[in-house]
């Protein structure tokens, strides 16, 4: 098929995912042979007050541009009234819509890769209360932003709000099971020795899908909360309550799209434990770690979990990666492999559901193939 079916492809990465695009520029240019860089320069420039504006420095007439934005790099600061000043999702969710207008109408077609999903928790509405992710997603259709590409949203059906627009909510499963292999190589992937258990009910798609395609187990908690009372916006969980197999002297995973305060996490963790699972790895395409990293250093010296994978999706310090309980899961590659495909309008499917490629790395894992699967 070929190359840039709509229009030349282009890439812009908003401020903080320099480093990710860097990457992602590099595999692309590998897979298709090419020695110049697709990344296109930009900038989102401040005023004194804090107020910006958003400069592209080379022409987007008929382009297909890409742009790459992690709206939860807190690491990105600017100065206002002499201050530093953490850019929060708010203002990365305003640079974005600011490169978007400075493109003047003039591309082809725009689209937006957003691993976290700007206000994906605030996803429907149960009182008198804001429908933000909605709301972002139809400025953005407005705004002519023809695909959005997120990873593992906390609830995809909110891309109702924009029915007639492309939206792709992408899961790292694949990579995640990689790393597992790759960094545990003593762990069995049968039913008798593994088992994939939900955090909550939330979760259970996510699970249950990693648990059918490795053919084992699948257990769950449900969160029992306290809806009397409302404690940083949320209501507090009272007790986790497990349904689900024994877990006594097995190795289990457990899968969710984000680590916030952890809290719940840990807890989840010591009932694992508790209930005698062997080992606890933990799988969250986001690991936002807001309270800290102190519980998390408690909980493993007290062999509570044993490894967390995360998606390098999202901004980690260099504290976090070098955590010896934490594992940073690469996406670069995939999100290439995601952007030459749609450039090409070519179909995504066999990324969103890698079922195949999952069974071939299993086998070679069972194989003792290492090292193959180092290099996949």
């Amino acid at each position: 098929m070929n190359e840039n079916v709509n229009g030349e492809l282009k890439i812009i990465a908003m401020r903080g995912c320099e480093d990710f695009t860097a990457q992602v520029d590099y595999y692309l240019k590998s897979i298709r042979g090419h020695e110049n860089s697709f990344i296109a320069k930009a900038t989102c420039p401040r005023f004194g007050s804090g107020e910006a504006k958003a400069l592209i420095n080379e022409s987007m007439r008929g382009l297909d541009l890409y742009i790459i934005s992690d709206c939860f790099n807190y690491g990105v600061t600017y100065k206002m009234y002499g201050m530093n000043v953490p850019m929060s999702p708010d203002d990365h969710f305003q640079d974005l819509k600011r490169i978007i207008a400075a493109t003047g109408g003039k591309t082809k077609r725009i689209s937006v890769i957003m691993p976290m999903l700007y206000e994906g928790r605030q996803h429907k509405r149960s009182a008198r209360e804001s429908l933000d992710c909605a709301l972002a997603l139809q400025e953005l259709n407005n705004m002519g932003v023809t695909n959005i590409i997120t990873f593992d949203a906390h609830d995809p059906r909110v891309q109702n709000a924009i029915p007639l627009s492309g939206f792709d909510s992408v899961r790292p499963t694949y990579q995640m099971l990689k790393a597992l292999m790759r960094t545990v190589p003593d762990v069995k992937l049968d039913k008798d020795s593994l088992m994939v258990v939900s955090p909550d009910e939330g979760a259970i798609g996510r699970s249950m899908y990693i648990a059918s395609v490795l053919g084992i187990e699948l257990g769950m908690f449900y969160k029992r909360r306290n809806y009397s009372i409302i404690i940083d916006g949320k209501n507090p969980i009272e007790a986790h309550e497990y349904l689900g197999k024994d877990l006594t002297g097995k190795d289990v995973i457990v899968v969710d799209d984000m680590i916030s305060s952890g809290d719940s996490m840990i807890d989840v963790a010591q009932q694992l434990k508790q209930r005698g699972a062997k080992r606890v790895f933990v799988f969250a395409t986001f690991a936002l770690f807001c309270n800290g990293l102190e519980n998390f250093d408690k909980a493993y010296k007290e062999g509570v979990f044993d490894k967390i994978y995360a998606t390098n999706l999202t901004y980690h310090t260099n504290e976090i990666l070098s955590k010896e309980w934490y594992c940073d899961v690469n996406m670069c590659k995939y999100v290439s492999y995601i952007i030459d495909t749609i450039n090409k309008d070519a179909s995504i499917s066999d990324l969103l559901n890698p079922v195949q490629k999952i069974h071939a790395l299993v086998d070679k894992y069972n194989a003792g193939q290492t090292a193959q699967i180092d290099e996949d």
